[in-house]
């Protein structure tokens, strides 16, 4: 009803400000026009329950970390939250 095309979820660092540790990952999900809250919503949950381990796996194998409030990834800062593309599930280059 909003217009939105797009809906998704995201897996952030842990910090002290409710849902304010900085973005790790997004997964971005199309919203087809025959959707409502339940099939979107299975969707979504289904792409979140890719990224979360994505993110703990590349945190335990040392290419995540947290530097003063910013993200490091494979040794680079990310200037942004990498991308989880569903259609390929695989996340986007940066």
């Amino acid at each position: 009803e909003s217009g939105c095309t797009l809906h998704g979820a995201s897996v952030h660092f842990v910090t002290p400000e409710v849902d304010g540790g900085p973005v790790i990952v997004q997964a971005r999900v199309a919203i087809a026009a025959d959707d409502n809250a339940e099939s979107l919503h299975a969707r979504v949950l289904a792409a979140e329950h890719k990224i979360y381990p994505l993110a703990v796996r590349w945190y335990t194998e040392g290419r995540l970390h947290l530097v003063d409030a910013h993200i490091e990834f494979d040794g680079k800062a990310l200037r942004a939250p990498l991308i989880y593309d569903v259609a390929r599930q695989d996340v986007l280059p940066c």
